[in-house]
């Protein structure tokens, strides 16, 4: 029997998941020409991945956003070589992305202690610039965070995904009968008895539109990025976000979900998938639910239900297919082992790919040797 700890919970309030700032390397010293002397160099102004931070701390302990490094000490007669200005370390949570104004990538901190340099300290002077020191790089960068989690709730509001976290993992995300009940992601982890554990992220629920960026819009699709698996979520029932929008059948939301996944980001549909089919309590919920297996055994025979421009490239196979009830608990056990069997086989896939690759990589080192 799997069973959950309520520890696992890790609540966002005020969630807060980027960040701008502005960073500057400090000045060399000064060099010392009669003698030769050259100045220190400037520090450094590096971003490090650490446990226990959040980007909120990060802007209430840095309310200026503006961070400068120390600058070099000047050569001198007791000290010809001048020391390098003092580093500046920001400590940042793990799942950082650090960019440029231009949104070219400075680097990733997906682990504790990955550090990236995002301002270099300049030059002090010496023989070779005139003994005139250097300043130091000056730039806006931008940290964002993308939640590192082992599946992804994907699903318009009101599919049940918190109240499937609820179930899978004794999260407390909120809960209510109307759209955009979750405003920041909640993620809540699940505990096996070997002691495996398995990150669920319920991340802001999407609305058709959402590649442009509306309802919550980039804010969560960013966040599907650094999950290893989507848990797609719909309602066996249908669903309609309000009265003036259509309403949408279960397989006319799986092809919504999957074509604005594909219109953010075409790779995210490369990942493992999986169908949690809620609300089975729900009356003629069987009926609903052989209906939905037969349309997404041939989805293109059914894209006539479809608007053209919503119609995905390529439909998504998905690994499984669970029905659930998390009123009254109906297939959870089901999808808890389904979620281990898939993550293991993908592990194990990954693995394969690591030592075939590394084998192939030996052979043709041995292969360039005997020629």
């Amino acid at each position: 029997m799997v069973y959950v700890s309520r520890v696992f919970l890790r609540k966002y309030g005020n969630f807060v998941d980027n960040l701008r700032f502005y960073v500057h390397g400090g000045s060399g010293g000064m060099g010392l020409p009669r003698l030769g002397g050259r100045g220190g160099n400037g520090g450094d102004v590096w971003v490090v991945a650490s446990k226990n931070v959040t980007l909120k701390r990060v802007k209430e302990q840095n309310p200026g956003k503006r961070l400068v490094a120390g600058v070099g000490q000047n050569s001198s007669i007791r000290a010809l070589k001048g020391e390098k200005g003092k580093n500046v370390e920001l400590l940042v949570p793990v799942g950082i992305i650090v960019t440029n104004d231009n949104g070219q990538v400075l680097g990733h901190l997906n682990a504790e202690s990955d550090r990236v340099m995002v301002a270099k300290g300049g030059s002090g002077g010496s023989f070779h610039s005139a003994f005139q020191p250097h300043k130091g790089q000056a730039k806006h960068i931008r940290l964002d965070l993308k939640l590192i989690a082992d599946l992804g709730l994907v699903g318009f509001p009101n599919a049940g995904k918190s109240s499937l976290l609820t179930a899978l993992s004794n999260a407390t995300p909120q809960i209510a009968s109307y759209a955009f009940t979750t405003l920041r992601p909640e993620i809540g982890k699940v505990m096996y008895p070997d002691h495996k554990q398995i990150s669920v992220a319920d991340l802001p629920g999407l609305i058709e539109g959402a590649h442009m960026n509306k309802g919550m819009g980039h804010k969560f699709l960013k966040h599907v990025e650094r999950t290893k698996q989507l848990l797609f979520v719909v309602d066996v029932s249908g669903f309609q976000l309000a009265t003036k929008t259509a309403f949408r059948s279960a397989f006319e939301a799986v092809q919504l979900l999957t074509k604005e996944l594909e219109l953010y980001k075409e790779e995210l549909l490369t990942k493992p998938a999986l169908l949690v089919v809620n609300k089975m309590d729900l009356p003629e919920a069987e009926e609903k639910l052989e209906k939905l297996k037969e349309q997404l055994q041939n989805p293109e025979d059914f894209y006539d239900q479809l608007p053209e421009d919503m119609i995905p490239k390529n439909y998504l196979t998905f690994k499984h297919i669970i029905p659930v009830s998390t009123i009254t608990g109906l297939g959870i056990d089901h999808l808890k082992s389904s979620i281990r069997q898939s993550l293991d086989e993908d592990a194990v896939k990954q693995t394969e790919g690591f030592h075939q690759e590394k084998l192939q990589t030996l052979k043709s080192k041995a292969l360039q040797h005997m020629l």
